[in-house]
């Protein structure tokens, strides 16, 4: 029955009973309790569907109801079989005679060589679909697996081309995470994945597409160089972990094997970013739920099967993946059963992250590649692939630097701090701009430092168009200064603000002087009055168009009991609560505006975070329960359900974040 050979059904049927899913019988071998209930719905199941006739019908009696029926039932008949056993009509009736039946779908129910569900689906039995297949359980030859189309290709070249993107691979990662440590991208609602903004901008500055560069951030991730951390404003963020910095003091051989390793192992699917998931919402990259549970095993059946390819020879150039999902098909039919994870876009992805990742090239392995396949170490073979870094740059007079070959790391992540890539290719140029140079100059280097590096890292002069554009960019650079002020003080006295920066006590103000008579402070406004007259000063409030107000106290009266008013004490009573009313008003709206802006959440929140990550203390200024303003001396201990939990003293206080006014360190 078996479309094969007899040698080929004999190991087969040898395998399943070694495997214990068929025993014998006194009629014979049977499958195991289950096994066709796990069968049902795949590819062929039909042949499980007993016969709608007699138990006792042969297949002689299959012939003469086939004999019975019209051409167009019989073409039908030979339709749901070529699809699979299984058809729908919800026109044709369930039971019907052959008298009755109407349409070839009824003619077929009615000489029961089709049998309907009710629902509307239509199967073909077993025996029904072994006599149009010739007595045979398919149509095709079951022990040839499909071939798979291949083309001559010299194995010297497929290593060299693999080697290259390798390499890209590794230097794309340096500049994707040395990036992303200086500016992490928040992640999407407290680290369910990347925004698609982010996305393209780092597609941009790596200068290639948006799917390599999903590729790139979700191997970072399985790979264990990317994790999830907090900013400096206490927001969730994505930043290179610390092994990172392990992974770059490495071989770079033995780092393209860290990544490839971990890639081959996870069963993250890049290729889903950008599409639609099935509630209709665009997958992001670093999604927590972007994985599948048969990525990892057809990602590796798909390598191995290129691994079965013989030396000098790939895939065929325009066979696409179709001929690998044909093969996979034959071996492994039943699986992935997801419509995310289809055996179809697996196979696609596979093979096309093998080819970006330094795996494969032009449809086959590299050596490397089938050593890492296999389990082996590729570093060995890697490293005698790679090109021998250069340690110098071709400075030249249109502003831009040529890199004669693939630069050392270091000097490769320093240079991209200065200037910016201009082109890939067997030759990298970099060019220096303005904005380049005044980037290296936001984190901490200056004119003469640019000036050194550019000598020693060019082998040819520096150009004199150069170093002009280095001078004059650092004779701007810090001309207006930035800082953080919650308050200020005013007074024509030089000698009294003179004598409050020396005071013991007012260290805990934040006072820094910026002018004779002008002196900031990083307390709030409310908290600083009270301190400065603690301290005997007597402060008033300068409103923004330097005007002082002075709030004068409401005038209390006590409500005489039992006594006879007056007349018009009434009037004059109304009088008064009136002018007490518009004065509160008036003073509420000129505070108001003179008051400066709290600090903003997510400051206090970063501040919190870190010194709870250093177990340092924190003098945190808030308004307790009865509206009374205080500072404390505390050691942040947690932050959870908006409230600080923090040890004062010897003791556990909890502080709602909403009535601390600032924080700053110890």
């Amino acid at each position: 029955m078996v479309n094969a050979e007899v040698d080929a059904a004999t190991r087969a049927l040898s395998h399943l009973e070694d495997s214990g899913l068929v025993w014998h019988s006194l009629g014979g071998l049977r499958a195991v309790t289950g096994v066709a209930a796990v069968l049902r719905g795949s590819p062929g199941a039909s042949g499980l569907q007993p016969f709608a006739g007699d138990p006792g019908a042969d297949q002689e009696e299959v012939v003469r109801r086939l004999a019975a029926v019209s051409g167009e039932a019989r073409a039908m008949l030979e339709a749901v079989d070529a699809a699979g056993g299984q058809a729908s009509s919800s026109r044709a009736r369930p039971r019907v005679s052959v008298a009755e039946a109407s349409g070839p779908a009824e003619e077929l129910i009615a000489h029961g060589l089709l049998v309907s569900s009710g629902d509307g689906m239509l199967t073909l039995p077993g025996e029904v679909g072994l006599t149009l297949r010739g007595g045979r359980t398919t149509r095709d030859r079951v022990d040839v697996p499909p071939s798979l189309p291949t083309s001559a290709r010299a194995s010297a070249l497929v290593d060299r081309a693999a080697a290259g993107a390798a390499f890209e691979l590794v230097r794309n990662l340096e500049l994707l995470l040395d990036a992303w440590g200086a500016t992490p991208p928040r992640s999407l609602r407290g680290g369910t994945g990347l925004t698609v903004r982010d996305l393209k901008t780092t597609a941009e500055r790596l200068h290639v597409t948006e799917p390599t560069a999903a590729l790139l951030i979700e191997v970072s991730w399985s790979s264990g160089l990317l994790g999830l951390g907090t900013d400096e404003e206490g927001d969730p963020s994505w930043m290179p972990t610390e092994l990172f910095d392990q992974w770059l003091q490495q071989p770079l051989a033995a780092r393209w094997a860290h990544v490839a390793t971990a890639w081959l192992a996870s069963p993250r699917l890049p290729g889903l970013v950008g599409q639609r998931d099935p509630a209709g919402k665009t997958w992001n990259a670093l999604a927590p739920d972007m994985a599948g549970a048969s990525a990892v095993e057809m990602r590796r059946l798909t390598l191995e099967l290129l691994a079965g390819v013989p030396e000098g020879e790939v895939l065929a150039a325009g066979t696409g993946p179709a001929a690998v999902v044909a093969r996979l098909a034959w071996e492994r039919p039943r699986r992935p059963r997801s419509r995310t994870e289809s055996r179809e876009s697996l196979v696609a992805w596979t093979l096309t992250e093998a080819e970006t990742l330094g795996l494969a090239a032009f449809g086959g392995l590299a050596a490397y590649g089938r050593g890492l396949v296999a389990g082996e170490d590729p570093v060995p073979i890697l490293a005698g692939l790679l090109p021998e870094p250069v340690d110098h740059v071709l400075l030249q007079g249109d502003l831009t630097a040529v890199a004669p070959g693939p630069l050392e790391p270091a000097l490769a992540r320093t240079l991209a701090v200065v200037a910016t890539v201009e082109s890939h290719g067997g030759a990298t140029v970099y060019r220096f701009t303005k904005e380049s140079v005044r980037r290296a100059m936001d984190r901490g280097w200056t004119a003469t430092e640019i000036h050194a590096f550019l000598t020693a890292a060019s082998r040819t002069p520096v150009p004199q168009a150069l170093t002009y554009l280095v001078d004059d960019t650092a004779r701007t650079f810090g001309t207006v200064r930035v800082g953080f002020a919650a308050a200020y003080l005013r007074s024509d006295d030089e000698a009294a603000l003179a004598e409050l920066l020396a005071h013991p006590a007012a260290e805990s103000l934040g006072l820094r002087r910026l002018a004779p008579t002008v002196v900031v402070s990083t307390v709030a406004l409310d908290s600083l009055l009270p301190r400065l007259r603690e301290l005997g000063l007597a402060p008033v409030v300068e409103a923004p168009d330097g005007s002082v107000h002075v709030a004068r106290p409401d005038a209390k009266r006590a409500k005489a009991r039992n006594a006879q008013r007056p007349a018009g004490a009434q009037e004059a009573h109304l009088t008064v609560r009136a002018t007490a009313v518009a004065a509160r008003v008036k003073a509420g709206d000129e505070t108001a505006s003179s008051r400066p802006s709290p600090p903003e959440p997510a400051s206090t929140m970063a501040i919190l975070h870190e010194a709870i990550d250093a177990g340092e203390q924190v003098v945190i200024s808030y308004v307790d329960g009865r509206g009374v303003a205080g500072e404390a001396r505390v050691e942040p201990l947690s932050l959870d359900g908006g409230s600080l939990t923090a040890r004062v003293d010897d003791d556990e206080r909890s502080f709602a974040l909403s009535r601390i006014r600032s924080v700053r360190p110890a």
